[in-house]
């Protein structure tokens, strides 16, 4: 068995976010003056296995917030959400 899990990584409140008034400003060029905001975001989705992830759906996402706080994510400056996608039997 395959658990999937999305991982949005997104800035705390507060903290600027470049990209996303760069796109903003990009988009108001190109016409779309309806923007008001535009905040930008990772997604990763990660496939585990059984032997690593326990099978468990809260031992997943205990494991991928182990991933988040090493890696995937600064924790002075992103949130991130963990959501279980689906499990499947290979």
């Amino acid at each position: 068995m395959t658990i999937e899990v999305d991982v949005t990584i997104k800035l705390k409140h507060g903290i600027a976010d470049p990209e996303g008034e760069n796109t903003k400003k990009a988009l108001h060029l190109l016409g779309f003056n309806n923007v008001r905001s535009v905040k930008s975001m990772k997604t990763f989705r990660i496939a585990l296995e059984p032997e690593t992830s326990g099978g468990e759906e809260e031992t997943v996402k205990n494991e991928v917030e182990e991933m988040c706080r090493k890696l995937l994510a600064n924790p002075v400056i992103h949130k991130y959400d963990i959501r279980v996608v689906r499990s499947k039997k290979e």
